[in-house]
């Protein structure tokens, strides 16, 4: 159901990004086609414990941070510093690696919204960003002290809460910010980063806050790798900058990469009456649930009514599609099919950033929801690299009596999957997540015309 509200300006973003110092050389690594994956060293020394070694991982140095490590446990980072002091000691002290990167992101999104120190610590500013899971990597070690080591609890330290439970990101950036409005953290499996994105969204429309401070992060932390790698649907057998390669007929998994992505959200008639540069206005956001009781299986179904929620009149159609594009064999085209279905088999193109970086996990919907804003900007597609062969043939799924979606192969919709980044008109962009447990997230981005 469509209710009228207040518009939602984009006014501000920040974050981490794979080999990227910041958010201009992101910037232009996409749009010049290139892979930000790579061979991680840390998954190779493992050898055959782990089946995929390439990710789209962030290192220390890249973000000028550096690890101050634990005695006890070998590579256990107990705090960091700052090198270039944008982070007082006392807010690192209760963060953990992602929670660092979103405080610099939310910094970032903060002076590129030019909100002043009074808004920002208004009763009216609130945070709302999360991750995919608790830390990981925190609270490994701190079992590792207790249980096999027989340490006291102590030993682990007295920040093994507060650097570990699911809401740290959001009560780090309220903690170092002094938000004063509401503060919480949505954790939806991969669609947390733009759902988080989308109930800040929703703060502002219906009048609960003026500003939100909103996104996603997944921190660098082998401990999350390995489950995925354990599930054995990561990508394998690939050179890194191949490995991830949404709707191509060779695909075999997905890149678990790493990243954050915060953008500044704020009502858009007071951005507007102060002059704000305003990044994109948010149309429309729409999430659901597929209801048939399968944890990991798509559902065609939930996709075609989560496009019906976030387009219900059949207008606003966008110029590009930002897909979920995960490079597992049943998920791709599941989704092109319900896009296809959905808005026909011209008039727009579909855009795979995961394809540049691999799958962000809970930061994922919030740095392609990053990547939608620079196409809005830079008027240019972004490329779903790798896609080199669609199936020139029916899916399995498509055979099957209950089938109700489009009959053509996938190699029919060649034309709207382009492998190269190009030049077009954008005025409107569709961002679609989903997630285990049938999570569905969808959003609509336009230019402010």
């Amino acid at each position: 159901m469509q209710v009228t509200g207040r518009k939602v300006a984009v006014v501000g973003m920040g974050g981490a990004f794979p080999t990227c110092k910041n958010l201009d050389e992101f910037d232009r690594k996409l749009f010049s086609n290139q892979s930000l994956i790579r061979e991680w060293d840390l998954a190779m020394q493992y050898n055959k414990q782990i089946r995929s070694t390439v990710s789209g991982f962030i290192t220390d140095d890249e973000m000028d941070l550096e690890a101050v490590l634990a005695p006890i446990v070998e590579r256990y980072p107990e705090t960091y510093i700052d090198k270039l002091g944008r982070i007082p000691d006392g807010n690192l002290s209760t963060a953990d690696l992602g929670s660092i990167w979103t405080m610099i992101g939310a910094q970032e999104a903060v002076k590129m919204a030019g909100w002043t120190t009074t808004e920002t610590q208004s009763e009216e500013t609130g945070v709302v960003v999360g991750s995919g899971g608790a830390g990981n990597q925190i609270l490994r070690v701190a079992w590792h002290y207790f249980f096999q080591m027989g340490k006291k609890a102590r030993i682990a330290g007295a920040h093994t809460v507060d650097r570990s439970m699911s809401y740290r990101e959001a009560a780090n950036i309220s903690c170092l910010l002094k938000t004063k409005g509401v503060c919480e953290s949505i954790t939806s499996a991969c669609a947390t980063g733009l759902g988080n994105i989308g109930h800040a969204y929703r703060l502002i429309k219906f009048g609960l806050q003026d500003r939100v401070i909103a996104g996603g992060v997944e921190g660098t932390a082998l401990e999350t790798f390995i489950g995925f790698d354990g599930m054995m649907i990561l990508s394998k057998g690939f050179s890194p900058a191949e490995s991830s390669r949404p709707f191509d007929m060779d695909r075999n998994g997905f890149v678990c990469s790493f990243g954050a992505g915060i953008v500044a959200l704020e009502e858009y008639e007071m951005a507007k009456a102060r002059g704000a540069n305003i990044l994109g206005v948010i149309d429309s956001y729409f999430n659901n649930s597929d209801g048939d009781g399968d944890m990991f299986y798509p559902s065609f179904a939930g996709q075609q009514r989560l496009w019906k929620g976030l387009m219900p009149d059949k207008g606003l159609r966008p110029d590009v599609v930002k897909m979920h594009g995960t490079s597992t064999p049943v998920g791709d085209s599941v989704e092109l099919l319900s896009v296809v279905d959905t808005l026909g088999e011209e008039g727009y193109h579909m855009s795979a950033p995961k394809s540049q970086f691999g799958h962000m996990l809970g930061g994922a919907g919030a740095v392609e929801f990053i990547t939608a804003l620079l196409m809005l900007k830079n008027q240019k597609v972004l490329p779903c690299l790798n896609s080199n062969t669609l199936n020139p043939e029916l899916e399995g799924f498509q055979k099957t009596d209950h089938w109700t979606g489009p009959s053509k192969p996938l190699a029919a919709y060649r034309d709207l999957v382009p492998q190269f980044a190009f030049e077009k008109e954008i005025n409107r962009v569709a961002c679609l997540n989903y997630g285990f447990g049938g999570t569905n997230s969808a959003m609509m981005v336009s230019k402010d015309i």
